[in-house]
């Protein structure tokens, strides 16, 4: 569970009969627009574009409790997505023989659960769990755009090939919005095509590439969050972490910081339209883990699916006897635009339970 007004749970396997959340104190009395929820869901849904796995899944979400006419309750908001299109027998190399996976969780999972985890597929440690992460997400993105806040991202990169990056002072409500109608989010529509390549590339080697999204959210008001260990930016990497794929988070211009020297890295402060703002962001509009109200900027690492069709070395933990092991079943050659969705479903869900921190705001 995960949240600190907010309580997110996430039950299921990924080759298991069904898969779901359990959203709590979400405020009653919201109206859900269940259109917008499955557009965030559509985006996320694999088998929907040449870059992702060729398994098919509706990820409709069955409302159990939490929502009746269209509104919130304020019980507990549960929400169930059936698995259908699970394929486990090519998982038996991995399950059977019991060759864990390189870059997965196999291996870890068996010490921690002492050998009974699921492992088709992933189990409850794939990527195929971000379904009702996005669900939930998308119902606190709903509640945030209702209060000025908008939320949204796009790939900044696929392997050697980059997107444009967002403009830290002047990204706008219009361009998150338009970024999450668009089937491959990119600032730059000339980076469609060799980011195309590159996955395609990497599928035709039986391999995979990693990538970088980045993101952003407008409107959110400054004197959020609180210094130390409850800053914004621990918070929001505890959910965005949550993210099977993400191996590094980065606020505003990040490690870049390192490299400059203070003249270059502090935002000054200018008085605009009677508000005071800065005219650079290269903090991405947070300090001392409370934000400034400039807007929030920030970067997630996503490392290669795992999953390869190539040969890789591997160990049985239980004989101690090395193996070979060729993973097969249907996988992303390049997870970068699945994850897109997730990671602002995540951000929405962190922003709207530090939020609730300061409910005069």
């Amino acid at each position: 569970m995960i949240g600190t007004n907010l309580h997110l749970s996430i039950f299921g396997e990924s080759h298991g009969e069904a898969i779901g959340c359990v959203l709590e104190n979400f405020p009653a009395g919201v109206a859900v627009d269940m259109e917008a929820v499955s557009l965030q869901m559509a985006r996320r849904a694999p088998g929907r574009d040449p870059t992702a796995t060729a398994r098919k899944e509706a990820d409709a979400p069955q409302i159990i409790s939490g929502i009746l006419n269209g509104v919130t309750t304020g019980a507990p908001l549960t929400a169930l997505i059936r698995n259908t299109n699970q394929r486990s027998g090519d998982y038996k190399n991995i399950t059977e023989d019991f060759l864990p996976r390189p870059g997965h969780a196999d291996y870890p999972a068996y010490l921690r659960y002492g050998g009974h985890a699921d492992l088709r597929g992933g189990g409850h440690f794939s990527g195929r769990l971000t379904a009702p992460l996005v669900f939930a997400g998308s119902l606190c993105r709903q509640l945030l755009k209702a209060n000025g806040v908008t939320v949204g991202g796009h790939i900044a990169s696929v392997g050697s090939v980059s997107d444009t990056p967002f403009d830290p002072v002047r990204v706008s409500s219009e361009q998150l919005d338009a970024l999450s109608a668009s089937p491959l989010a990119l600032l730059d529509p000339a980076a469609e095509a060799p980011i195309r390549a590159e996955i395609e590339a990497a599928r035709l080697a039986a391999d995979s590439v990693g990538g970088i999204v980045e993101l952003a959210a407008v409107g959110l008001p400054g004197g959020i969050g609180s210094p130390l260990f409850e800053s914004a930016e621990s918070r929001l990497s505890a959910i965005l972490f949550g993210i099977p794929a993400v191996k590094g988070i980065e606020f505003g211009d990040g490690f870049a910081l390192a490299a400059m020297r203070g003249s270059k890295a502090n935002d000054p402060y200018i008085l605009g339209n009677g508000q005071i703002r800065t005219s650079s962001n290269h903090n991405g509009g947070i300090l001392g883990g409370i934000t400034t109200g400039m807007p929030l900027i920030l970067r997630l690492a996503v490392k290669p699916t795992p999953s390869i069709g190539q040969p890789q070395q591997t160990v049985n933990p239980v004989t101690g006897e090395p193996g070979t092991l060729t993973v097969k079943g249907r996988h992303d050659p390049c997870i970068v635009p699945r994850a897109l969705p997730a990671a602002e479903a995540a951000l929405a869900f962190g922003l709207l339970d530090i939020l609730l921190d300061h409910p005069a705001l």
